[in-house]
């Protein structure tokens, strides 16, 4: 299985950007696709998830609504749009392929090789 992201950017703050996250060969049982990011500073923080059906979602609480997770299984392609950013959301954006919608990096079986991105004040 391979996981590539794609869309990372330097963007000022207020700004908006759509990561994608492609998937390839054989995922198995693992249906849900989460991201996560690694700030500059700090542990890797988890971000959204969603299941196979795109009906189940999971967001990080302190986003207050800003991201959107979304899928296209046609596509094998996983979506994060990012709107409002801040400075704080500077960090690689990994996106990852497990068994369940959940917030926990361990039960994602899955991971792609991150995109950077940074928000300027």
């Amino acid at each position: 299985v391979q996981l590539v992201e794609s869309g990372g950017a330097l963007v000022q703050a207020g700004g908006s950007l759509r990561l994608s996250c492609a998937a390839s060969g054989d995922t198995g049982s693992s249906h849900a696709m989460g991201w996560f990011r690694q700030p500059p500073v700090g542990e890797r923080e988890f971000v959204a998830a969603i299941g196979w059906n795109g009906a189940d979602t999971y967001y990080e609480p302190s986003l207050n609504g800003r991201f959107t997770i979304s899928r296209d299984n046609a596509k094998n392609t996983a979506y994060l749009q990012m709107n409002s950013l801040e400075p704080g959301d500077t960090a690689v954006y990994y996106c990852a392929l497990g068994d369940a919608v959940a917030p926990v990096p361990d039960l994602y079986d899955y991971w792609g090789q991150g995109t950077q991105v940074t928000v300027s004040s």
